[in-house]
């Protein structure tokens, strides 16, 4: 691998170089932050080397990454805004190139530090939820004019839910390669009892009620990087996954992830549910900002779209449980059902509570 002061010289960075070192805990991406010294003013920089192995086309993804924070910078400065803060500042190459080649398959693009920010990996209030919630919303909301058809499919049937069933779930179960079926009998028929809904959203956007927009795919809350004197969210980050799709899925996982009263693989499902506090102030943040730029269907399939990404990740995790721990990374042998049974539990904790939660959603829409 090259050494990382020949990459950052490949870049079109402005001062002289005062110091680099690694950043974050990311399992794809090696990380860096690279400090300049412009004129007596510091600068710094996030260089990134993208793993090529899980990113098979990377002129796709920085295409799209650059589609999209070149046309938020315009939306902010029209809006009067800061765009170096609001959005990614991705820097080019000095040959003009949206990332560098390196030896090998790595790859290495780089983006301007958002000054003066911080971000969680887990919300301790419903405030910081709901802040993130309203990270997430204005990013729809800014994206809403934007062509979604302009950027490329980098994931096809990333959140085809039906898809995933019938050409990942069912052949795994089929095959049952590892003679795992016997363990997780009842996981599976609440699968098979919910094949009829798996289509639902897949269809309202078939019909065209329900748009493809502008998605993140990664609503986690550490993507959201917050002022770090007010705790505001300033911007989202990680647009690796940015593509076409149903924005519902965008608000779902979010849910999914960060109001939950549990971890994605906590063993004690009795600990496992829907937090509606969070459900609310998330509801509440994202609409504020979003909901004026979904239509109508859109509003009324939030929380059923919230369930069903909870029960597609649950239907993944026991996809590969089946197929021998192939895809998700493991800590022990029963890793992936431990997280399949977490997962469902919280989808059949959201049907419980769906009525509950899509009052909530109406009384944020008004």
């Amino acid at each position: 691998m090259e050494n990382i002061k020949t990459i950052l010289g490949k870049f079109d960075f402005k001062g002289d170089l005062v110091s680099c070192k690694e950043f974050g805990s990311g399992h794809i991406n090696k990380t860096y932050i690279a400090k300049y010294d412009e004129n007596g003013t510091e600068q710094c920089y996030v260089v990134q080397r993208v793993n090529g192995n899980v990113f098979k086309n990377i002129d796709e993804l920085m295409e799209n990454v650059f589609a999209v924070t070149s046309y938020l910078r315009e939306v902010i400065k029209q809006n009067g805004g800061d765009p170096d803060r609001e959005t990614l500042h991705y820097i080019k190459t000095k040959d003009g190139a949206k990332y560098y080649r390196g030896d090998g398959n790595s790859c290495y693009r780089a983006y301007v530090f958002v000054k003066d920010s911080i971000s969680y990996d887990f919300a301790d209030t419903e405030e910081l939820f709901g802040a993130s919630g309203i990270a997430f919303g204005k990013f729809q909301r800014m994206l809403g004019g934007f062509d979604s058809g302009k950027l490329y499919v980098t994931i096809p049937n990333f959140h085809n839910t039906i898809w995933r069933y019938e050409n990942e779930f069912l052949p795994a179960l089929q095959l049952d390669v590892k003679n795992r079926a016997k363990n997780c009998e009842a996981e599976i028929e609440f699968i098979n009892s919910r094949k009829n809904e798996m289509g639902k959203l897949e269809a309202l956007a078939a019909s065209g009620e329900i748009p493809l927009r502008v998605t993140h795919n990664d609503t986690k809350l550490n993507n959201v990087m917050f002022d770090k004197n007010t705790n505001e969210c300033v911007c989202v980050i990680d647009l690796d996954t940015v593509m076409p799709g149903i924005a519902l899925f965008d608000f779902a996982d979010a849910i999914r992830f960060g109001a939950s009263t549990a971890a994605e693989d906590e063993a004690d499902l009795s600990k496992v549910s829907l937090n509606l506090d969070y459900f609310e102030a998330y509801a509440k943040g994202f609409l504020s900002e979003a909901g004026d730029t979904l239509n109508e269907c859109e509003k009324a399939n939030l929380a059923f779209a919230s369930k069903l990404i909870t029960l597609e990740l649950g239907m993944r995790f026991l996809t590969d449980y089946l197929s021998g721990d192939v895809y998700f990374k493991t800590d022990y042998k029963e890793h992936n059902l431990v997280r399949a049974k977490n997962q469902l539990a919280l989808a059949k904790d959201m049907e419980s509570k769906m009525s509950e939660m899509n009052s909530i959603i109406l009384n944020c829409r008004q």
